[in-house]
């Protein structure tokens, strides 16, 4: 049987603005007969059921903080490239006609291999005297297809014509970093240098410089140390420095000219245990102990088009928005399920090409990610 309810009001004298008593009538649902006359109370059952209701909507509020973190997702490589490439590895760039530079140290030279995987040349062309690279540390190539390269063992940057040729060398005390701008002008990280970044012309000369160290440790030397770092440009030639020993991750951004333009540092509850390891690691150097300072962050990649930023931490790989914004987190696996501790990440149209000392280079898709328009 049909059950409704029906509002009538009770004194037809008087609004409803007034006293009236507003009560309810239950009606079976063929005629008018009334079976039964209220007032609107709420029932008892219903006062119940609010508060369990009220309890399961808390509960789901506060169980994803009690309960422990999950384990981040795995991105397994489906393949590798390059066969000559692994152990040493340190760096890859795309160079024009889908050329791929890779740089290995020691090393006397950087391999280039054609798109599909063909190693076709080196640079230098004859990897002896002056221009052989003594211990590469850094890389990068222009859109003309000149060759930069930090050669930390060499106390130099060298750069290289397209032909294998070497064009310039300029003197630069264990470079660790480098990064070409769109006007041609070079931008070097150093383990001596007074600033995170110097910027040299052409012809070799000194610029400006940037960037001021962290104050992580009383000894002039081990501060150095931690505050070594991952040096990279993007398209519009903004540069970017992730700290390789900061006990956060920690990433900074500068325009061309020098200017800080943004900088991040990720502490979350995931990260937190790591951080705090690090922390305690440099502190021990205080009492005067030799200290093995942790590495946190292996390798930093750019998405020129979005301004996101790519980090790896060993072999977990994290999506971060231009705010400082954790998109993703994913654990990175090759064909074989060693895991690869990625020390280049290079962003394509398509993929990302992980490159790891001393497994190699890994092609891999992230599931959530909308690889950049070209």
């Amino acid at each position: 049987m049909l059950v409704r309810f029906r509002a009538v009001v009770t004194s037809s004298s008087r609004s409803l603005a007034g006293n009236s008593k507003v009560s309810a009538r239950l009606y079976d649902g063929v005629g008018d007969s009334r079976l039964s006359r209220h007032r609107m109370e709420v029932p008892n059952f219903v006062r119940r059921a609010a508060k369990l209701l009220s309890i399961v909507a808390l509960l789901a509020l506060l169980l994803p903080a009690l309960l422990p973190a999950q384990d981040e997702p795995n991105l397994d490589a489906k393949q590798r490239l390059f066969a000559e490439v692994g152990a040493g590895f340190r760096a890859i760039r795309r160079g024009p006609s889908g050329r791929y530079y890779v740089l290995t140290a020691p090393g006397a030279a950087v391999l280039i291999f054609d798109s599909s995987g063909k190693k076709i040349a080196q640079v230098p062309a004859q990897s002896s005297g002056s221009a052989a690279i003594n211990f590469g540390a850094a890389l990068d190539v222009d859109a003309a297809g000149q060759v930069y390269v930090a050669d930390r063992g060499g106390n130099a940057v060298k750069v290289y014509a397209p032909d294998g040729s070497l064009a310039e060398r300029i003197a630069v005390a264990e470079p660790i970093g480098v990064a070409v701008l769109p006007d041609g002008e070079i931008a070097v990280a150093a383990m001596k240098s007074d600033s995170l970044i110097t910027v040299y012309d052409k012809q070799g000369q000194v610029v400006r410089s940037f960037g001021e160290r962290e104050d992580l440790a009383a000894s002039v030397d081990l501060n150095r140390l931690l505050n070594f770092g991952y040096l990279i440009s993007d398209a519009a030639g903004n540069l970017y420095y992730a700290f390789e020993y900061m006990p956060e991750p920690t990433v900074r951004k500068y325009d061309r000219a020098g200017y800080l333009s943004g900088d991040f540092s990720l502490s979350t509850p995931d990260l937190e245990g790591m951080s705090q390891s690090a922390r305690r690691e440099i502190a021990r150097a205080s009492s005067g102990a030799v200290i093995s300072p942790h590495e946190i962050v292996s390798a930093i990649g750019v998405d020129s088009a979005a301004q996101e930023i790519w980090l790896a931490l060993g072999d977990m790989l994290l999506r971060v928005s231009p705010a400082g914004d954790i998109l993703s987190t994913v654990r990175t696996y090759s064909p074989s399920g060693a895991r690869i501790e990625s020390r280049y990440i290079l962003v394509e149209p398509d993929r990302l090409l992980l490159g790891s000392d001393p497994l190699g280079v890994f092609p891999v898709v992230p599931k959530d990610w909308h690889a950049p328009a070209r």
